[in-house]
C-alpha cells in the first residue's frame, strides 16, 4: 500500500466478513423455518431472523463499500487520509449503531418497514455517523492536487448514497407516501447511486490488474454508470403501481427497467474487454477474477433475472413472491458481493504484506460460492415459481402454499451450505493474512 491511512480500510473489512457471516447464520434459520424446521421461533420468530438477514446484508455491503472508500481515495488523490483516528471512531459507531438495531429487532424494537426497520433514534446516529464518513472523504478529495474521474465517481456515489438515506426518514400516516419514500431508498440505492460506487471500484480494479490506460477506462465509466443511473432511477416506477400510485407506473416502470440488462451487459462486456485488452499479467488473478465475475454476474442477477421478473405483465403475478428473492439474491450477490470481495481479495495482500490471494482456498472460495449461489437461485426459482402458480393462479390460501413447496428449500438449503463453505475459505483466507503492518507501506506486494 502507498499511503499509511489507507490501513484503516482492513477494520472495515474485518467487520465486514463478521456481519456477512452472521447474515448467513440468519439465512439458515430461515431456510429451515421454511423447511419446517422452526424450533428457533420461541427465540427468534420468522420476522426477526428476516429482519436481521436484510439489515445485516445492507450493514455488511456499507462497511465494505466504506474500507472500498477509505482504500482507494487516497492512492487515487496521492494524499493521506486526514483524519485515520476519525475514521475508527466514525467504524466503532457504525458498528454500535448495528448491533443495537440487530439486538432490538429480537426485542420487537423496531419500525417494522422492510428494509427501514431501524428504530428512528438509531436512524439520527446512523445520520450523523454516515456524515462523519462524507466529511473524512469529501476533504480528502477536497485537498488533494489530484484529482480522478475514479475517485470523483465514487465521492459522489456515497454522498448521494447518504442523502437518499433521509427520504426513509419522512413521518407519514399514508401507507402508500411511507411506501413511496421508502423505495426511494431501497431502490434507488441498490439500482442507483450504489452503481455509481459498484462502477467506480470496478474501474479502479480494472486499472490496477490490467494495465490498460486509465482514460481509457474512465471514458466507459462515464458512459456505462450514466445509462445504468438513468434506467435505474425511472425502473423505480415498477414498484409504485403495487403501492396505490397510477397505473402508468407500472409501464414507465417496466420500460425503463428493461433497459437496465443493456446496461449491465455494457458493464459486462467492457470489464471483459478491458482484461483482454490489457498487457499486464498481474499475479493476483484471484482479485482479478472476483472483479471479472462480477460484471458478468451483475448482468445475470441485476440485468437479465431483473429484467424478466419486472416486465409488467411478469410482475402482475411474481411480485412479492419468492421470484424476487430469486432476483434479489443474485442481484445483489453480483452486483455488490462479488465487488466487495473483489476489492478485499485485492487491498489486503498489500495491506498486510503477506501473498495469500491465489492460495488453493482463495481459488476454492471463489468457485464454490459462486456455484452454491447459481444453485440457491435456481432453488428459489423453482420455489417461486411453484408459489405463483398456486397462489396467484389456482387461489390456493398463501400458508398452504407455503406448505406445499416446503420441498423447495431442501434444495435451498443444499446449495446454501456449498455456498457457505466458499464464504467460510474466504473469511478463513482473510484471517490468515493476519493485520496489516506498517512494513507493508511504501511496498508492492504484487512484485515477488
Amino acid at each position: 500500500m502507498k499511503y499509511k491511512s489507507q490501513a484503516v480500510a482492513y477494520y472495515f473489512f474485518a467487520v465486514c466478513m463478521l456481519l456477512l457471516a452472521l447474515q448467513i447464520v440468519y439465512g439458515f434459520i430461515m431456510g429451515f423455518a421454511h423447511l419446517g424446521f422452526d424450533g428457533l421461533h420461541e427465540w427468534i420468530p420468522f420476522n426477526a431472523a428476516r429482519a436481521v438477514h436484510t439489515n445485516l446484508l445492507v450493514m455488511w455491503m456499507l462497511s465494505g463499500f466504506m474500507g472500498a472508500a477509505y482504500y482507494i481515495i487516497p492512492e487515487e488523490c496521492e494524499r493521506e487520509l486526514v483524519s485515520t483516528k476519525l475514521a475508527l471512531l466514525q467504524l466503532g459507531a457504525f458498528v454500535a449503531v448495528g448491533v443495537t438495531a440487530v439486538i432490538g429487532f429480537h426485542f420487537n424494537w423496531w419500525e417494522g418497514r422492510k428494509f427501514l426497520e431501524i428504530p428512528r433514534p438509531l436512524d439520527y446516529l446512523v445520520v450523523v455517523d454516515v456524515l462523519l464518513f462524507i466529511y473524512l472523504i469529501g476533504r480528502t478529495v477536497w485537498q488533494a492536487k489530484r484529482h480522478t474521474t475514479t475517485s470523483i465517481v465514487l465521492f459522489f456515489g456515497l454522498l448521494c448514497a447518504a442523502l437518499l438515506y433521509i427520504p426513509g426518514m419522512i413521518d407519514t400516516s399514508s401507507q402508500t407516501m411511507d411506501s413511496y419514500w421508502r423505495w426511494w431508498v431501497v431502490h434507488l440505492w441498490v439500482e442507483g447511486v450504489w452503481e455509481l460506487i459498484m462502477g467506480a471500484i470496478l474501474s479502479y480494479l480494472l486499472i490496477k490488474l490490467t494495465g490498460v490506460d486509465r482514460e481509457i477506462i474512465e471514458k466507459w465509466l462515464y458512459v456505462i454508470v450514466g445509462f445504468t443511473f438513468l434506467s435505474g432511477i425511472l425502473g423505480t416506477g415498477h414498484h409504485y403501481y403495487f403501492i396505490g400510485t397510477p397505473k402508468y407506473w407500472l409501464w414507465i416502470g417496466g420500460a425503463f427497467s428493461a433497459l437496465e440488462p443493456l446496461a449491465f451487459l455494457g458493464m459486462a462486456i467492457y470489464a471483459i474487454a478491458m482484461a483482454k485488452r490489457g498487457g499486464r499479467s498481474h499475479p493476483n488473478k484471484t482479485a482479478l477474477s472476483w472483479t471479472i465475475g462480477c460484471s458478468i454476474l451483475s448482468f445475470v442477477g441485476a440485468g437479465f433475472l431483473g429484467f424478466a421478473h419486472t416486465l409488467p405483465q411478469v410482475n402482475l403475478w411474481t411480485h412479492g413472491t419468492l421470484v424476487t428473492a430469486m432476483h434479489g439474491h443474485m442481484a445483489f450477490w453480483g452486483a455488490y458481493a462479488m465487488i466487495i470481495l473483489a476489492i478485499i481479495t485485492y487491498s489486503v495482500p498489500a495491506m498486510t504484506g503477506r501473498k495469500l490471494h491465489d492460495s488453493g482456498m482463495n481459488i476454492f472460495a471463489f468457485w464454490t460460492s459462486n456455484i452454491g449461489m447459481i444453485c440457491m437461485t435456481l432453488a428459489f426459482a423453482v420455489a417461486g415459481i411453484s408459489q405463483v402458480y398456486l397462489e396467484r393462479k389456482m387461489g390456493m390460501d398463501f400458508l398452504s402454499v407455503q406448505k406445499e413447496i416446503e420441498v423447495h428449500f431442501l434444495g435451498l438449503i443444499l446449495a446454501a451450505s456449498l455456498f457457505t463453505l466458499g464464504i467460510g475459505a474466504f473469511i478463513w483466507n482473510f484471517i490468515r493474512y493476519g493485520l496489516p503492518h506498517a512494513e507493508a507501506q511504501g511496498s508492492d506486494s504484487y512484485k515477488n
